[in-house]
């Protein structure tokens, strides 16, 4: 992937060793926010951690063609949104995002998402893209939910964060119908 434009604020650039510094800071401006939706957050209480997390990203990014991108308004670092791992036989990926604290409500999220869809479905030729968000965060679902991603469940306790156990909701968006909805 390349460094994309958003609009004339804002850009999108893969992640590289020398975003650890900035990712690090901005978890520790937003931790509280963050963890409340996010299970590694309590753990990255160390550079290392951050560290760790952007070469497994690199390394993932060369094995499997998946990407981690830094979201970049006025050249600060807003927040992160990711391929998971990309299923090559099936076709498919999810996308993985998050903010940091006053970065929410500006439409970033989703600008830099229709974004990632796009380059998984046209691009990448992928056949499906899915979205999962703790079912009681409702700013993280509108994301998908403005895209017309579908609904497809709810998975019941799908991951522990602080405060016990999260449903997910699942979102689904097939090739076809991001086609439509060009």
């Amino acid at each position: 992937m390349f460094t994309y434009a958003l609009d004339e604020r804002t850009v999108l650039r893969p992640l590289t060793k020398e975003h650890v510094q900035p990712l690090f800071e901005l978890i520790e401006m937003s931790r509280d926010r963050l963890r409340q939706w996010l299970p590694w957050v309590d753990s990255t209480t160390e550079i290392s951690h951050t560290e760790q997390f952007v070469q497994s990203a690199l390394k993932q990014a060369a094995e499997n063609g998946s990407l981690t991108a830094g979201i970049w308004m006025d050249n600060e670092l807003a927040g992160i949104i990711s391929y998971h791992e990309i299923n090559w036989t099936h076709r498919s990926v999810s996308i993985g995002y998050w903010l940091g604290h006053g970065y929410e409500g500006q439409g970033l999220m989703t600008s830099a998402c229709r974004v990632f869809v796009e380059y998984a479905l046209m691009e990448l030729d992928l056949h499906r893209v899915e979205i999962r968000c703790a079912t009681t965060n409702r700013r993280s679902r509108g994301i998908p939910e403005r895209m017309g991603f579908v609904l497809e469940g709810i998975i019941r306790e799908a991951e522990l964060l602080p405060d016990g156990y999260m449903n997910h909701a699942v979102y689904g968006m097939l090739q076809k119908e991001w086609k439509q909805l060009r």
